[in-house]
């Protein structure tokens, strides 16, 4: 199905000619139909099946339609990351429309909480935010929200996972009965189909391929010793022409050590983490999506809080802990019907949590052999049970994290 079947207003259809958008994807297809009937709707698909402009695309469509314009939809966000990149979307979606937006999240000085406040008062067409801004704002008196006509929940799962359900739940309060709710989520665990019952009325539901990597991702798997792991990533980045790339490690503390490390490689490297501030942060993005930068290195923060295109090599340093993560983080690459690389280390520790991704994504993901001079790695078992002394807990598939 092309864009143009979707009888979008002109100036819309402009911009997406400019940006190169022709054949919608199923995610598209299959909501923005339901969208423009204006009808609640709950999207559950993975990362890279291109959701956010199965949102934005219709929303902007009907505000070109008003015949008044007010602050008209609110999207809610779990990351400043996220919320950043769908502002872009936005932007580059309006080059030929007259429809504002502005992205609303914590960090930064006062300066920035001043900027943030004086647009939302002047008025935005879209608001992105993530939860705890919004609600300092809206406790502030610093937005109308009488005329909201749009509430969009984007990366719910991964809301519910940092604990933003009451918030959220704060936020609707503030908001009129009489709208559009859409909720947009990778899995549907039981608190999510709790929060859909009680805030979006007889919505229709869309499943496009729930946790399931894209077909063009290579994946591949190490085991290895923990002391192996250093030397095997500097073979691995030393191999050839090294494309764009994404180094996952489990915390902040591995991620700055990494980075010490293969920074004096010589390699094109920076690491991303909350240390940094948020211009530092998104400094570094520029430079990755403009290719100045190779690699980063940095936590799932990264896995769902970009969105760059031609992304070769997705590396798990580290194990991730739900197979939701997994799928997160190699998501970063093989989008927009793209191939890439995912590469996994996994040590006798991380053994059982990665039997569960590959139970989780029904395909055992081949184990290659460790270069020679790092020796033999260990045996994989999937079902060993987890270590002992660990704060590991067992979980089904589809329950949220606690924090």
């Amino acid at each position: 199905m092309t864009f143009d079947e979707f009888n979008f207003d002109s100036q819309l259809v402009d911009g997406l000619n400019a940006m190169g958008f022709t054949k919608a994807t199923p995610i598209q297809e299959q909501a923005i139909p339901i969208i423009l009937q204006n009808k609640d709707l709950i999207g559950c698909a993975q990362t890279g099946t291109g959701k956010t402009a199965a949102y934005v695309l219709p929303v902007l469509n009907k505000i070109l339609q008003a015949k008044t314009r007010h602050l008209n939809t609110l999207i809610i966000v779990p990351t400043r990351e996220l919320a950043i990149q769908i502002d872009q979307q936005i932007e580059g979606f309006s080059y030929f429309i007259s429809v504002s937006s502005i992205a609303v999240y914590g960090g930064g000085d006062g300066t920035v909480w001043e900027q943030q406040k004086k647009a939302l008062k002047e008025g935005a067409d879209i608001i992105i935010a993530t939860p705890g801004r919004l609600i300092a704002q809206l406790t502030s008196g610093a937005m109308n929200l009488d005329h909201l006509q749009h509430l969009i929940l984007d990366e719910a799962d991964r809301m519910m996972d940092m604990g933003f359900y009451d918030d959220i739940m704060r936020i609707i309060n503030y908001l009129p009965k009489d709208r559009q709710t859409l909720m947009f989520s990778a899995t549907m665990p039981p608190k999510i189909r709790t929060m859909a019952n009680t805030i979006l009325r007889n919505p229709e539901q869309i499943s496009i391929s729930i946790s399931k990597p894209a077909d063009g991702i290579l994946q591949q798997a190490y085991m290895t010793y923990d002391t192996q792991k250093l030397p095997l990533i500097k073979s691995i980045m030393a191999a050839g022409q090294v494309g764009s790339t994404i180094i996952f490690a489990s915390t902040k503390e591995n991620v700055k050590k990494l980075y010490s490390e293969l920074r004096r490689s010589g390699l094109s490297i920076k690491a991303f983490h909350s240390d940094l501030d948020q211009s530092e942060r998104e400094q570094i993005l520029r430079e990755f999506r403009s290719k100045q930068l190779n690699i980063i290195i940095g936590t799932d923060i990264l896995s769902r809080g970009i969105d760059v295109e031609g992304i070769s090599l997705v590396v798990n340093y580290d194990v991730p802990p739900d197979p939701e993560d997994y799928v997160h983080r190699i998501g970063r690459t093989a989008r927009a019907e793209t191939t890439g690389t995912a590469i996994t280390f996994i040590t006798e520790k991380d053994q059982y949590k990665f039997g569960r991704i590959e139970a989780m994504i029904g395909k055992v993901i081949p184990k290659l052999t460790l270069p020679e001079a790092l020796g033999e790695g260990p045996v994989y078992n999937p079902d060993a049970r987890p270590p002992k002394n660990t704060n590991f807990k067992k979980k089904t598939f589809n329950q949220p994290r606690k924090k």
